[in-house]
């Protein structure tokens, strides 16, 4: 195991101000305790008071589940061959989803709800809970299932994750494990993002060597209804929720946005400009992003006065400069 995740007095956090700095700076998971304590929707997670209590909310849109054959037990994945998944999806109304949940019956199927925006779903239910430190303006989504597992995949966004109802267990990596942890296709996916398919096999998979060296890299976090989880972007994640009720809200949102770019796209079109030229030519260009990007020796023209430095000053609009030549570029202009 590699250092725990850092615990935060949720009393530090009086805005998303403080959360930004304390939390999201480090760029490290961080765990606060009780985050979600005091959310109606907390107390009114159970099989008994949950459908009442959303029912308040529900604007009778459609939602898509995951339903699952109780052989899988709750495990959403690939097939063992990857051309396709061990689950269906199916289209219901989230009141349906939430009687079929608390019934209590007995069924041959697992059921799992992700990523539905509670704006338009729920409109108000994230009003009447409120979580004080989360980023202005965000609206965040709901997951709701019975026991599953997601298997181990990343975000491309900050995200604070709040336990409503039931436990749940993270298992995560740093982002510079990607290279030992065997990631699946990014175009063919279970909801947009890829898994790491080493974290699923059993121990000692032939198929996966390198993963030996990330295994004790893992951080485990165990959360209680209440608490919340802070994740940065591009840490991979395994997520296995173990309540026979499980309720999950989560704020997804770019902590440090610089410019109406996403990181992934750079990647995306670096990798089709790049990756399949001679080796020593992609090494010349790894040096090029180490000194322009990453910036690994500081400012790449901190020898110059800041008036000389052109674009890469520190004017506001030399950033919309910078794009405006990329795509002039990329327009072949």
């Amino acid at each position: 195991m590699t250092d725990a995740a850092v615990e935060i007095d949720r009393a530090a956090l009086d805005g998303y101000d403080a959360f930004r700095h304390l939390v999201a700076e480090p760029c490290r998971p961080a765990i606060i305790r009780g985050a979600a304590d005091g959310w109606p929707l907390r107390q009114a997670a159970s099989a008994a008071t949950l459908a009442g209590y959303l029912a308040g909310f529900d604007a009778g849109r459609q939602v898509e589940a995951f339903i699952g054959p109780r052989a899988i037990a709750g495990r959403y994945s690939y097939c063992d061959d990857l051309t396709g998944f061990n689950f269906r999806r199916e289209t219901m109304t989230l009141r349906a989803a939430i009687e079929r949940l608390t019934s209590g019956a007995e069924t041959e199927e697992s059921l799992y709800i992700g990523s539905v925006p509670t704006e338009a779903v729920l409109p108000g239910l994230a009003q009447a809970n409120a979580l004080p430190f989360a980023p202005p303006g965000v609206s965040p989504l709901i997951w709701i299932g019975d026991a599953s597992t997601v298997p181990c995949h990343y975000d491309m966004m900050d995200n604070i994750a709040c336990v409503v109802a039931g436990r749940r267990r993270f298992t995560l990596y740093p982002p510079d494990a990607i290279g030992d942890l065997y990631v699946g296709p990014i175009d063919h996916t279970m909801a947009g993002q890829p898994i790491a398919l080493a974290v699923e096999a059993q121990s000692g998979d032939p198929r996966y060597p390198r993963f030996e060296q990330a295994r004790h890299r893992a951080i485990m976090v165990e959360l209680e209804a209440g608490d919340a989880l802070y994740m940065p972007k591009l840490w991979w994640h395994r997520v296995e929720a173990m309540g026979t009720l499980n309720i999950l809200v989560n704020y997804w949102w770019d902590a440090f946005p610089v410019s109406p770019d996403q990181p992934f796209a750079a990647l995306l079109l670096a990798m089709t400009a790049i990756a399949e030229r001679p080796e020593a030519e992609r090494a010349a260009w790894r040096a090029w992003f180490d000194h322009y990007a990453f910036r690994r020796d500081g400012h790449p023209l901190a020898h110059l006065p800041e008036e000389r430095r052109g674009v890469l000053g520190a004017a506001p609009e030399n950033t919309g400069m910078l794009r405006a030549h990329a795509m002039r570029m990329l327009r072949g202009g």
